[in-house]
């Protein structure tokens, strides 16, 4: 989504960091995302949680390891905008060629981010007694969401950096569109990669468990089919609205050029957050929203890769697991009232 007009706009501007505001053209593709977004009204508990962590179970077992499902709940703030932060830089021609050096400088736009989760419903198999209870925090992250407005690499125009209080920092890179409708949602395969995928294995007990009864949290409705691992992406795919006028795509992952996840030693040693793959989804409805926006509603799709335990027969590395997240929420507030919403759920 190359723009040389807002390009040339930062290249003019003298630095400046401010409260975000709605339509702000000079955010670019990130420009619907000011405000506060949460799980309101018809968004209520749609957000839903998978991962497998080691766990000590009895002796003997082959699996040591538990599989935790969680639905949540969660508030999502953009305030803070930051214009054209200048990252310097210069172009040094063949000596030969007689042409001078010339500035490249970039130019980015950032705007500032905090989520807040935190459960309203949990269970793990096998049965830990860790699952927590209801309203437990279960995740805090402050970031950034950044446009790289000029000088890209490979058509890479967005990134995310984000701070996890476990011990992780990510930076992920993409490049953003706007589509006309609604969004198709990926596919994606919850079991592990480097294990079996028969979940008659035995290995697999604990993803056959929520396959054949899968996890509903506090939804009682008898035609809700609940939230099934091994195939994380379902309950997204089945919630996309039905009078979407336009999608804003941000994608985010941590293996292009040169992001990617740092942690500390015990994650490294432990289960090693080694890849995030994240998409965020904002749809422009067809009905009035906050302010002069029409309704706005965000959908997104998060799978991190866990490593731990040696791989099958003779893989090499180690079992990959995928750590997947997914919820849709809508905006209910512009950024002047976020002081409105506390960093907590339900709130």
């Amino acid at each position: 989504m190359a723009n040389p007009d807002l390009a040339a706009k930062m290249q003019s501007l003298h630095r400046s960091v401010e409260l975000a505001h709605q339509g702000d053209d000079d955010l670019g593709p990130l420009k619907l995302l000011p405000g506060v977004w949460k799980n309101a009204e018809g968004t209520r508990g749609r957000g839903w949680n998978m991962i497998a962590l080691p766990f000590a179970t009895e002796p003997g077992s082959r699996i040591n390891y538990r599989l935790l499902v969680n639905q949540y709940e969660e508030t999502l703030q953009f305030t803070t905008v930051d214009k054209a932060v200048p990252n310097r830089g210069i172009e040094r021609p063949d000596p030969s060629t007689g042409n001078p050096s010339f500035d490249t400088d970039q130019f980015i736009v950032t705007l500032d981010y905090q989520q807040s989760i935190a459960q309203l419903a949990a269970e793990d198999n096998p049965v830990s007694g860790k699952a927590g209870p209801a309203d437990l925090p279960i995740h805090h992250e402050p970031g950034l969401f950044l446009h790289m407005t000029n000088f890209t690499t490979s058509d890479l125009d967005v990134a995310r950096l984000g701070t996890i209080p476990h011990g992780n920092s990510l930076l992920g890179l993409g490049q953003a569109q706007v589509i006309n409708g609604p969004p198709t949602i990926p596919a994606v395969d919850g079991l592990p990669d480097g294990a079996t995928k028969d979940l008659n294995s035995g290995y697999l007990a604990p993803y056959k468990h929520y396959n054949d009864n899968p996890f509903k949290g506090t939804i009682t409705h008898p035609d809700f089919d609940g939230f099934n691992p091994v195939h994380p992406h379902l309950l997204l795919e089945l919630g996309v609205p039905n009078n979407v006028v336009r999608t804003t795509v941000l994608p985010f992952n941590t293996e292009l050029e040169k992001a990617g996840i740092v942690n500390i030693p015990f994650i490294e040693k432990q289960a090693d957050a080694e890849v995030m793959d994240s998409i965020f989804w904002i749809m422009e409805l067809d009905e009035p929203g906050v302010g002069s926006e029409p309704k706005l509603m965000m959908m997104y799709l998060q799978n991190v890769g866990l490593d731990f335990f040696p791989k099958f027969g003779q893989q090499p590395g180690l079992i990959r697991w995928p750590h997947v997240s997914i919820n849709t929420m809508e905006k209910v507030a512009p950024p002047e009232d976020a002081e409105r919403y506390p960093y907590k759920p339900g709130v």
